[in-house]
């Protein structure tokens, strides 16, 4: 009769304090966050490799403003391709030229999206976790958790089949839309999916599309995407396979898709470097947080791919609760600040897999009147649209992620010039020439600041020297107001570059009132609370 194996519980050198389930960027990104912060993590993820395929290819101006903050973007940029215009194709014909540019130019220091794929964006991140000493462990499926005594105590199957017990203070389910995490707290994922099957293709071509551009193609029954990779000449396609082929999904391949839009577009295929197909989804989970577990990513909510949000979602995920855990676990803030983490994450998933979905509902749907706005309409009106300041603003806000704000936050307070508490800090560069450091330098302390544009009384400067917060003076200028900065106005700015409080007077009983209401120490204050249990 067989035996079951023997659980053992792992000898670690330090207690884990949280434990990650899950190495795709929003648990890598979670990680490097809590590492950066003097954190001890556990990334575990089932699969043995590393993804070498997959769909997510754009990286927005707000993921690569929080990867600044992480000595991250110049890596990315880098790497990656600027998305500078995108071209539209109707039944055969090229319709129209959408040129982007810098369309957030004076909003962000990243006034464009990029071309990162997924796979070249994890590799970097778990680079950049290595060097701080943190190894992700391939093949160490989690199996479930409970919670018990104020930890979570998790059992683990590593790869050579035995079984783990791992404790920890807390545990992070970024393991993707069938989260074991989301299943053992037995959260519900309410949703549902598109009846469109799917194919993504990496591919070596030549042609018109392969201008480095975006290509959309639209017909009556067809969709095809290009999108351009680093290296010239390679692309990534993403098209809607036929219904006659639908049912035999699983043995697709290449050599069954439909080439007749790629034909049309006049894109010569010389090699397949890889091909997949897949189902999209639309689905948020009821709950992203239950006692000691959270969950974000996929594990939290999908949606469909329209304008490259899904990634970046998770990633904005993960550093809204980093920042938020590594205060609770070094004693530097109640426990009760992790409730805010469910409340602003959950109401942007939901926002935006409503949004995303009446968009792809439109480019897929091939009823009449979805077909006449597609074929017909669209092509018409969005040209002269983009050509408005206004109109690609908003655009860039909108897609960007720049425009996430967490106003209605038990975390927010206040409202100076247009910036109310809770919205995402106004970037503004260092002088008119645009030289120098910007106002987002400062943020790469990962901790509190106090910024002040114009001049700092001096008691704010007391209560700034008293409780170690660290005062930013900008010398004001025209540009700060344009921006929906308060001449002399005081803001509290939490580790993620969001606003706490907005006081427009520049009073320091603002900042002491809100930071003695949440308990609240910071970096250099004396702790004056006993540090949760597990902190050594």
């Amino acid at each position: 009769m067989d035996t079951a194996p023997e659980t053992v519980e792992r000898a670690h050198g330090a207690r884990v304090e949280v434990l990650i389930a899950g190495a795709g960027p929003t648990g890598l990104v979670l990680a490097l966050w809590l590492a950066r912060r003097g954190v001890r993590v556990r990334v575990v993820d089932k699969k043995a490799e590393p993804e070498t395929t997959s769909r997510a290819l754009a990286v927005q101006a707000r993921t690569l403003e929080l990867y600044t903050q992480l000595g991250l973007a110049a890596a990315v940029v880098a790497r990656g391709r600027k998305l500078l215009a995108a071209n539209l194709w109707v039944a055969g014909r090229h319709r129209a030229r959408l040129f982007f540019g810098d369309m957030g130019a004076g909003l962000s220091p990243f006034p464009y999206a990029l071309i990162f794929p997924q796979e070249e964006h994890e590799r970097l991140l778990v680079e950049r976790l290595a060097a701080l000493g943190v190894e992700v462990e391939r093949g160490t499926e989690l199996l479930g958790f409970e919670e018990a005594t104020g930890r979570v105590r998790a059992r683990l199957r590593r790869s050579d089949g035995v079984l783990e017990a791992c404790e920890a203070a807390y545990i992070a389910g970024c393991d993707g839309a069938h989260s074991t995490v989301r299943e053992t707290m037995e959260i519900g994922f309410p949703g549902g999916t598109y009846a469109h099957l799917f194919y993504v293709a990496d591919v070596e071509a030549t042609g018109a599309a392969m201008n480095a551009e975006v290509h959309a193609a639209l017909d009556a029954t067809d969709f095809l995407a290009v999108f351009p990779l680093k290296a010239a000449g390679h692309a990534r396609l993403v098209g809607t396979v036929g219904e006659e082929s639908e049912h035999r999904h699983e043995t697709l391949s290449w050599a069954d898709v439909s080439k007749r839009v790629i034909d049309w577009m006049r894109i010569d295929v010389a090699r397949v470097n890889w091909f997949s197909t897949y189902r999209v989804h639309h689905r948020v989970a009821d709950h992203f947080r239950q006692g000691r577990a959270f969950l974000l990513g996929d594990a939290a909510h999908v949606h469909s791919p329209v304008g490259g949000q899904g990634m970046n979602t998770g990633i904005g995920d993960a550093a809204n609760l980093a920042w938020k855990l590594a205060a609770v676990v070094h004693g530097r803030a109640d426990g009760s600040l992790l409730d805010s983490y469910e409340p602003e994450r959950i109401a942007f998933a939901r926002r935006l897999v409503a949004t995303t979905d009446r968009a792809f509902t439109g480019i897929t749907n091939f009823g009449f009147v979805a077909r006449l706005v597609r074929l017909h309409i669209a092509p018409l009106v969005l040209p002269v649209l983009v050509r408005f300041a206004a109109v690609r603003r908003f655009m860039f806000r909108t897609v960007s992620q720049t425009g996430v704000q967490y106003r209605e936050s038990s975390l927010s307070e206040g409202r100076a010039g247009a910036v109310h508490g809770g919205d995402r800090l106004p970037w503004v560069k260092a002088n008119a020439s645009g030289a120098g450091e910007d106002n987002f330098a400062p943020l790469t302390s990962l901790d509190w600041q106090i910024h002040v544009y114009g001049r700092a009384t001096p008691e704010i400067q007391a209560v700034c020297d008293r409780r170690a917060l660290p005062l930013h003076v900008f010398s004001w200028r025209p540009d700060m107001a344009r921006a929906g900065l308060r001449r002399n106005a005081v803001y509290l700015v939490r580790p993620d570059g969001y606003v706490a409080v907005a006081d427009p007077v520049g009073s320091a009983a603002a900042v002491t009132s809100y930071l003695d209401a949440r308990k609240l120490t910071l970096e250099g204050e004396r702790l004056s609370r006993t540090p949760v249990e597990g902190k050594r």
